[in-house]
């Protein structure tokens, strides 16, 4: 058995500068983005005070657009950056079946509980916990509880579009209608 320690064998990185990654001003990978939308969600002064309850229509606020954050994905395209929302829902609000076209996201429940529906199933979101998913993953989030709920929407790159699903078999038909028109920016907002 090696008495020596791995530090001693491989000494001590941080004597070492061009071995260290310099720090990123924005999230670059799921892990960053995970961890940026718990950080905000730590931070309930960030947005606490912004949430509005409206029983006639989904509020969301953009806490964050921060666009070509990341240079761009391939030469001769676009730079991608990314967005982040704050939504609230009262009991019985919903999206419908969706996806988030070519962004992937972070949801993370704030307060409450968020009922999310696939075509695999159904499963409640409660406060603190997250669904990371990747470009055109179709749900419907709906809050079935009896309770307002709040959430967190990281979506990278920033939306663009969010294609609606014809229902799916368990869906009511009221949850599957495609959103009025003239609600474009509230769309691009949705789960």
């Amino acid at each position: 058995m090696n008495s020596d320690s791995d530090l001693q064998i491989a000494g001590d990185l941080l004597e070492v500068p061009h071995l260290l990654q310099a720090p990123r001003e924005h999230p670059v990978t799921v892990a960053e983005f995970v961890g940026l939308a718990r950080s905000i969600a730590a931070d309930r002064a960030q947005w606490e005070h912004l949430v509005r309850y409206d029983a006639t229509t989904r509020w969301y606020h953009r806490l964050r657009a921060v666009p070509g954050a990341h240079g761009a994905a391939r030469p001769g395209q676009p730079a991608t950056g990314y967005e982040v929302w704050l939504l609230s829902w009262v009991p019985g609000q919903g999206t419908g079946p969706h996806d988030h076209g070519r962004s992937s996201g972070v949801l993370t429940v704030l307060d409450g509980t968020l009922t999310e529906r696939t075509r695999k199933g159904t499963r409640a979101l409660r406060a603190g916990q997250q669904h990371v998913f990747a470009p055109g993953y179709a749900h419907d989030v709906t809050n079935d509880a009896l309770e307002p709920a709040v959430s967190l929407h990281v979506y990278f790159p920033g939306l663009t579009e969010m294609p609606m699903h014809s229902a799916h078999p368990a869906h009511s038909a009221a949850r599957c209608a495609a959103a009025p028109a003239g609600r474009e920016a509230a769309d691009a907002a949705d789960a």
